[in-house]
């Protein structure tokens, strides 16, 4: 008779094979395929197996001004239009070579003129004809040249404030965060360095094509802004 060992041994017996190639390493839960990710605008994965979140946009970083407006003007001429720059101080070439050719800031400054010239107008000639009649010298309840020194003033008054709150509404203040604010050198645009971001949500946006554009045009870093 033989002896038991030497009977051959089964998978089942041993209850594991010291060859079995079925088994494989288990993947990370970021890359599971039963996994259901949430959905985002871009996304890359600068190292295999590492998620990063969705993008505002990539970001190439120069260090001085006219380096940034060539950049900005042949990125304009390339067709990106969702595009913007960061500097420590205005430059005026910037605006153009972005795009950025005009304001809707006098049009609300003028209606704001217009509003309150009529609401200091006719707030006096309610006042004086229906509210609270005086005969003063004879003279006639709609006195208007008497109104003149109130309805300036209140002309003034309401340009001023439309164009302060235009131009806070326009530029999007206040803004305590802003995607570009993670970029690691952004610190540095209130110093000695300018920024050209072109934001995810331009229509031509390809990130790979994005990045491979900003680096022609000799930036000294180019890096993705996250949301």
């Amino acid at each position: 008779m033989a002896d038991e060992k030497d009977k051959p041994r089964t998978v089942e017996e041993d209850g594991k094979d010291d060859t079995d190639i079925s088994a494989s390493p288990r993947l990370p839960a970021s890359m599971s395929p039963n996994r259901h990710a949430s959905p985002s605008l871009h996304q890359t994965s600068p190292r295999p197996g590492v998620t990063v979140g969705p993008l505002y946009g990539v970001m190439a970083e120069f260090d001085n001004p006219s380096n940034l407006v060539a950049a900005a003007r042949r990125t304009y001429e390339a067709g990106y239009r969702k595009i913007n720059g960061y500097s420590p101080y205005p430059i005026e070439e910037l605006w153009e070579a972005i795009g950025f050719h005009h304001t809707r800031l006098p049009i609300i400054v003028l209606v704001g003129g217009i509003i309150g010239g009529l609401g200091g107008f006719l707030m006096q000639y309610y006042l004086s004809v229906f509210d609270y009649p005086l005969n003063v010298g004879g003279k006639p309840f709609n006195s208007w040249p008497a109104f003149i020194p109130i309805t300036f003033e209140t002309t003034i008054l309401c340009a001023a404030l439309a164009a302060v709150f235009g131009m806070l509404a326009l530029n999007k203040l206040p803004q305590p965060y802003h995607p570009v604010f993670n970029a690691p050198n952004f610190k540095l645009a209130t110093r000695d360095h300018f920024f050209l971001v072109i934001e995810a949500n331009d229509p031509r946006y390809e990130h790979d094509e994005v990045v491979e554009f900003l680096k022609s045009l000799e930036p000294k870093e180019v890096t993705d802004v996250e949301v």
